[in-house]
């Protein structure tokens, strides 16, 4: 897996800074069925990206956000093992000027990622993980330690526009947290977590090229993630899934209890 990843950085970094950096802020942007923002670039990386990632592993299906529906769903119901890719996470950012947006790739192999890559090319960090390898950030490990704080000393990534209205009123009313941030792109959200920046995580629904390679960065650098119906994040589906998490396990614990999150074990 290691060479692989290497040989993944090679695509990827040439890639994020000649297609997508002498277009940040200036690219038009329109609007997706569901209302999302895509751009011209997020095509043009999609398509430089399918092909050079078919040349490295032939066998492996593609799996990309502005791929149809349809062809979405029958990749996944194929059975092969297949690239998920996020050519450009957070097309609203990088339209507007915002500098945190990223390219995020993950292999799927029997229905699990093995393998993620989120490439931020702002600051030029390069977030992977290998399923039982552990996380890196830009070659370093990533490794998380307790935090030492309680829930009310916490920052956390909070995503209100996809949470159930009473949640949001009540995330707001009550403030569980010390403090509140939203920034708009979500694999880097995950990464962001993996590397101590913030504590907390809440999210209403993500798709499975938002959260694939981010969720497995997270969880190998030690984080802990379910959805609100306390669920594993990740399933081999092309459906939403919402995401509690937290940096380590105390504030896993009190975070899914402040949530109400049906546990198994609990």
């Amino acid at each position: 897996m290691h060479q692989l990843l290497e040989n993944l950085k090679a695509i990827i970094i040439p890639a994020a800074r000649e297609e997508l950096l002498p277009h940040f802020s200036l690219a038009p942007a329109s609007r997706k069925a569901d209302g999302s923002v895509v751009t011209e670039v997020d095509l043009a990386m999609q398509r430089r990206l399918a092909q050079q990632l078919l040349s490295l592993r032939p066998e492996a299906a593609f799996l990309g956000e502005e791929m149809s529906a349809d062809e979405q769903t029958a990749v996944l119901e194929s059975g092969q093992a297949l690239w998920c890719l996020d050519p450009l996470d957070g097309t609203g950012n990088f339209v507007n000027g915002i500098p945190y947006f990223a390219v995020s790739l993950a292999l799927l192999e029997k229905g699990g990622v093995v393998l993620g890559m989120v490439y931020d090319p702002i600051r030029d960090e390069c977030f992977m993980a290998a399923r039982g390898q552990g996380a890196s950030l830009n070659g370093e490990p990533l490794r998380l330690t307790t935090s030492g704080r309680t829930l009310k000393q916490t920052a956390a990534i909070v995503d209100f526009k996809r949470l159930s209205t009473p949640l949001a009123v009540r995330l707001v009313s009550e403030s569980p947290f010390a403090s509140q941030r939203n920034f708009g792109a979500s694999a880097l959200d995950w990464c962001w977590l993996a590397a101590g920046r913030g504590q907390l995580y809440l999210h209403g629904r993500q798709n499975i090229w938002d959260y694939a390679a981010g969720n497995l960065i997270f969880a190998e650098a030690g984080g802990r993630a379910v959805t609100l119906q306390g669920e594993p994040v990740f399933i081999n589906r092309l459906v939403g899934r919402s995401v509690v998490a937290a940096v380590d396990e105390t504030l896993f614990a009190e975070w899914t209890r402040w949530l109400a999150v049906p546990l198994a074990n609990s």
